[in-house]
């Protein structure tokens, strides 16, 4: 061993600092000659089973730590600072797990341990004091030093010689004078000294980004004077020579830190896995009932088989035996228990659960338990794809719940197995490219709008870097070449890339352990929820023995589960009809005629642009072609050309074609197209003689592509071909096609169980289209984006969205008849709170009468004024006002009429209070009358902002609607029909939001939405056009724009990149033949000349604009009369609106070619 051991060092996850990764710390082992190393990282073990894996594998001994913050009381004397924990074993690893635990879930203090705590339980411990900010550097500081002894003796008093004083030279404020101290202090109680760097990242020069990274964790800028700074460029990672030279005069404290080293000695099982304990009855075993369980199931759907299956009942029995031998093997049966357990108890209690994802669905145990809803057998999905004899790991059962249920799901098994046996799991947040720039500017004191326009020229992929970024984007690498501001932000974002930022929860991971999870590992308390999470990610956690499960929220089965539920609510008078979503044939005509006519919006998988042109293409027929969708919509298949060969195979415009005949069986079905990783499989074992383990080995590898590895797996392909009478030269053909195929062919399996799900929800929509679309305008109700294309596919189809309505609506979208009514939950400003307040009056006491009603009724503290405003904007209190009709009218009066109502409602309260009732009833209904007298109005206008303001869009009318006609004689078509392509295309829309920012040199840029009612599309005005058009760029204005459309970031959206940006007025100049006036003999007015001039006038624009044109006929004659240049016109709505005023509405318009 070295001189020296680094005791005291942060990773990257320490999260508030540390820029050490556990790959630097393996590439530095080497070079920097450590033969220990202790991770100590603060109030956390986040990465220690990584650190020890990569430790072991790099030659180093890993030491196991932690960094707390302790509490301590001397007498009356309170002081608080940081101790280093390391174990010395097994046992204080298992107490280093409790007390990074503690100091979560038990602290009155987030991460602030009772001294006591610690000291309790401190026998397999070594502690170290800390150094600055350590747990007596404040008495020190403050030269309390009798205090600082008095704690130190209580320290030494419980741990002996595993207590040491902690000596740092890193150069930092008081440091020298604090270790000058520790010196004076070690000689007089007798405590051994300990020298560390206090280590935070790599090298010198890491200094200023780690300052960076402090500063983004606490919300600070660089040069903010009010900013702590505690750290020094010397607390990187030194050598065991540059630690002797800087502690030569203290040899000991060297010495002490290679001593502690060698008494810190434990090994961490991994890779063992400890299955909770599922109670089965009557003392049996879980081998015993698992078969007892999984062959009920498997009779009860036997009872079902059709008579025509391929297969028999002896094949479904074989393989139910087969797979038990199996999992029983391999000793999991208590794994497919709980699963069975906890989906079961679901069903039971009304929560849906989706038919299976991932590779379980190829098991037909899993299937006889209820566990999925595909049978293996007859959609040809394999068992060793999800748990393979010849690879031991754990399976894994990912389930979706309906998103309402899922935590209820999560309770269950928390009360079932203990609360303290079961959590959910933690996971990292990394800098990412396009957020590390923003929080590097931001540290910086960059200017926000050179921020926002970096991070929106990287591009938006999976895995996207900085490095890739610049390589890729022209744009973007010109625009940090163009200011030194930007290279100073892209060189710090460079250093800080892909570190870990902060910490959050899996979507759906839990743990269950057989005993107390802090046996097995450390836990964390989620600050904003409050939720219990493991400090092991998935992987990790999968390490230390636990077994995960998923609990997967699913937004589409709650939308058939809300879509259901109404549907037998209109049928509930006949029980006989009720439906069961898990009962609809696979074969409906109406569903299939659906989505052969691509008319998806809503359904599961399949309504993105891209999916639609695939269906329209491969025209599904069967469940088996919705699978194969699945699969195919992906960048493999569709860039490989896999998809065009499935679709023109399928057809009939190719031919298929097999370069064996004993891959028929396998392909047939795919029409010799390798689409499933299951047929990579079923190759290798019809060809090759695999067994169905091997050849899962076999596709693994091919996924992987390592090169030792493929060329293994590639002599025993080729082996055994040969060995079955094919060509060496056939075999290896055949095993190139594979692994080009297994590159991107898909998990039937989990294709098959979300094709399911697809074909259900086609199937609601085909039958039962306004209770589903209002299942999905509920499930979508805040996303504005997402109930604009909604509502307009209710438009499509015919069925009536009524507006909200006070007396009508629920919280969620419901339906009447066949008609859809507005929830009053998709209401900005308005809440849930207030809504339950208003439907629990309703029920209670009945509709409501009017607007003064209302206020009397309705709790003023969750309905108050603002709430009331956003109901009457968005429609909800039109039926209060029976007269006038018009729109307009009544929300004027509504709005006018409000203080009224509300200060009446007051009156009646305080009168309430007082006993002053008897009169109360004839108040009301004369106040009601006097609101309704009330005269006041809104625009057309201000209707629809009002709409927009409070539902985010328009309802009962859009401000396209007078232009609609006339923009489809220019337009490309309306925002929902558009595809991308290099030809310039025309769009037009309302602007509904609206972002500038500044570009390079400071020159002004801007990013809009339009909305044309079909849908929404991002706009992207570049400086050298938003300085030509931004007198037109204003929220609600109607704009024409003429550019190119690309699919967005996403890779869902178009997006367009403006050339062009006109407004009404000048789209109808430019794309118009002009205007034209229709008359006809005995309707020209004697004085049409001067009439004509003086509307004419005011809108002249010599030599541009529109020209006007008089079309005037005879009964058998027809002449055109066009106005010189100098009398064209703008034509604006106003001159339009004034014409027609005077001539007749339709004896004015505007021709296009």
């Amino acid at each position: 061993m070295t001189d020296f051991v680094h005791l005291h060092m942060h990773s990257e996850y320490s999260i508030s600092d540390g820029l050490l990764t556990m790959k630097s710390i393996s590439q530095l082992s080497d070079e920097r000659r450590l033969s220990a190393l202790a991770l100590t990282d603060k109030s956390n073990l986040f990465a220690f089973i990584k650190f020890y894996e990569i430790s072991i594998n790099a030659g180093i001994k890993p030491i196991a730590g932690i960094e707390l913050r302790v509490e301590s009381l001397v007498g009356d004397v309170k002081s608080e600072g940081r101790v280093i924990l390391l174990a010395m074993n097994n046992s204080g690893y298992s107490r280093l797990i409790e007390l990074a635990s503690l100091a979560y879930t038990e602290s009155s203090r987030r991460e602030v341990l009772p001294e006591d705590t610690i000291l309790s339980d401190c026998e397999n411990l070594i502690v170290l004091s800390g150094g600055i900010k350590g747990h007596i550097w404040d008495l020190v500081q403050r030269n309390d030093l009798k205090t600082a002894a008095t704690l130190l003796r209580k320290w030494k008093e419980k741990l002996g010689d595993r207590y040491f004083l902690e000596l740092t030279r890193t150069g930092r404020y008081q440091e020298e004078n604090h270790v000058q101290e520790l010196l004076k202090l070690s000689v007089k109680e007798d405590i051994a000294l300990v020298a560390t760097n206090d280590v935070c990242f790599e090298n010198h020069d890491d200094y200023e980004a780690h300052e960076a990274r402090v500063c983004i964790n606490d919300g600070r800028t660089l040069d903010d004077p009010r900013r702590e700074r505690f750290y020094s460029p010397e607390q990187y990672l030194k050598t065991p020579e540059q630690m002797v030279e800087l502690f030569q005069d203290v040899p000991t404290a060297l010495a002490n830190s290679v001593e502690i080293a060698k008494r810190c000695n434990f090994r961490i099982k991994l890779d063992e896995y400890y299955l909770p304990h599922y109670p089965t009855p009557n003392g049996k075993s879980l081998d015993e009932y698992l078969s007892i369980c999984a062959n009920e199931g498997l009779t009860k759907i036997l009872q079902s088989l059709p008579s025509d299956s391929p297969y028999s009942q002896e094949d479904y029995q074989d393989r139910l035996v087969y797979e038990l031998e199996i999992i029983n093997q391999m000793g999991f049966p208590g794994y497919f228990l709980i699963v069975m357990e906890f989906i079961d108890w679901a069903k039971k209690n009304d929560i849906p659960v989706g038919p299976g994802r991932g590779s379980g669905s190829g098991s037909l145990v899993a299937y006889s338990l209820g566990i999925t809803d595909i049978d293996p057998l007859e959609y040809g999905l394999i068992f060793e794809r999800f748990l393979n004899p010849e690879r031991v790991s754990m399976p894994d059962f990912d389930v979706d719940f309906c998103m309402e249920g899922r935590d209820r799901v999560i309770k269950h098994v928390s009360d079932m197995y203990g609360i303290n046996s079961v959590s959910q799991i933690i996971t990292f947040g990394t800098m990412a490219a396009k957020a590390v720039v923003r929080d590097v500017a931001r540290v910086q004191g960059k200017p926000y709008g050179m921020a926002d326009r970096l991070s929106k020229l990287i591009p938006f992929e999976i895995g996207m870097t900085l490095e890739k970024a610049m390589r890729e984007s022209k744009e973007l690498k010109e625009f940090v070449e163009s200011d030194e501001d930007l290279g100073e932000i892209m060189d710090m974002a460079y250093r800080l890339e892909g570190l870990t930022r902060n910490v959050g929860r899996h979507a759906g991971g839990v743990v269950i352990s057989p005993g107390d999870l802090v046996q097995f590992v450390p836990l964390y308390v989620e600050e904003a929820s409050g939720a219990l999470l493991s400090q092991f990610d998935k992987d990790d956690v999968e390490r230390a023995g636990l077994v995960k499960f998923d609990f997967l929220g699913l937004k589409t089965l709650t939308i058939i589960d809300w879509t259901v539920k109404a549907i037998n609510e209109s049928l509930i008078e006949d029980d006989s009809k009720q439906l069961d979503i898990g009962q609809i044939g696979i074969d409906d005509d109406k569903a299939f005629d659906l989505l052969r006519s691509s008319d998806t919006t809503g359904i599961f998988q399949l309504e993105s642009r891209g999916m639609r042109e695939l269906i329209g293409r491969l025209v599904p027929e069967s469940l088996n072609d919705i699978i194969a969708l699945v699969a195919l919509f992906r960048p493999g298949p569709l860039q490989s050309g896999a998809a065009d060969d499935f679709v023109n195979r399928k057809h009939g415009v190719d031919r298929v074609e097999y370069a064996h005949p004993d891959l028929e069986p396998v392909l047939k079905d795919t029409y010799g197209v390798v689409l499933y990783q299951e047929q990579v499989m079923q190759i290798a074992q019809e060809l090759a003689g695999f067994s169905l383990g091997q050849a899962d080995l076999l596709r693994r590898a091919m996924g992987k592509k390592k090169p030792e590895e493929m060329a293994k797996v590639r002599e025993q392909f080729r082996n055994g071909s040969v060995a079955n009478n094919i060509s060496e030269k056939l075999a290896e053909e055949i095993f190139d096609l594979m692994e080009k195929f297994a590159g991107y062919a898909f998990n039937k399996s989990h294709s098959a169980t979300y094709a399911l799900i697809s074909y259900q929800t086609a199937w609601l929509k085909a039958h039962y289209p306004a209770q589903f679309l209002a299942a999905n305008l509920s499930a979508e109700m805040h996303n504005v984006d997402r109930v604009v294309i909604l509502v307009d596919e209710v438009n499509r189809l015919g069925l009536n969205l009524k507006p909200p309505s006070i007396n009508r609506s629920s919280y969620r979208f419901t339906t009447l008849d066949d008609d859809i009514v507005y929830g009053l939950g998709a209401l900005r400003g308005v809440g849930e709170s207030a809504v339950e307040s208003i439907e629990r009056e309703r029920n209670e006491s009945g509709v409501f009468e009017g607007l003064v009603d209302f206020c009397n009724r309705v709790d003023a503290k969750k309905v108050n004024k603002r709430v009331i405003e956003a109901l009457i904007m968005a429609g909800a209190m039109d039926s209060f006002v029976d007269s006038p009709a018009d729109l307009n009218d009544k929300r004027g009066v509504l709005l006018g009429g409000l203080a009224f109502a509300m200060q009446g409602a007051e009156q009646s309260l305080r009168n309430e209070e007082a006993g002053i009732s008897d009169l109360f009833g004839d108040v009301i209904s004369s106040n009601e009358r006097q609101i309704n007298s009330i005269n006041d109005s809104i625009s057309n206008k201000e209707r629809l902002a009002g709409e927009k303001e409070v539902l985010g869009l328009f309802l009962t009318g859009h401000p396209i609607d007078d232009y609609e006609k006339e923009l489809s004689k220019f337009c490309s078509g309306r925002l929902a029909e558009l595809k991308a392509g290099r030809k310039k295309q025309i769009v037009a829309g309302t602007i509904v939001n609206l972002r500038t920012t500044k570009g390079r040199g400071g020159s002004t840029m801007c990013f809009m939405i339009l909305d044309d009612k079909s849908s929404r599309i991002e706009v992207a005005v570049y400086a050298d056009r938003y300085e030509k058009y931004s007198r037109l760029l204003s929220k609600d204005q109607l704009v024409i724009v003429e550019g190119e459309l690309t699919n967005n970031d996403y890779g869902e959206g178009l997006s367009v990149k403006a050339d062009k940006i006109l407004d009404i007025n000048e789209a109808r100049s430019l794309y118009g033949r002009g205007l034209f006036l229709d008359l006809s003999a005995g309707i020209i007015p004697e004085d049409f000349n001067e009439k004509l001039k003086i509307l004419l006038s005011p809108h002249r624009q010599s030599n541009q604009g529109s020209r006007v044109n008089i079309r005037y006929g005879l009964t058998n004659a027809e002449a055109t009369l066009s106005l010189g240049e100098n009398w064209k016109v703008n034509p604006s709505d106003d001159l339009l609106g004034s014409l027609k005023r005077e001539f007749g509405e339709k004896r004015v318009k505007i021709d296009y070619i």
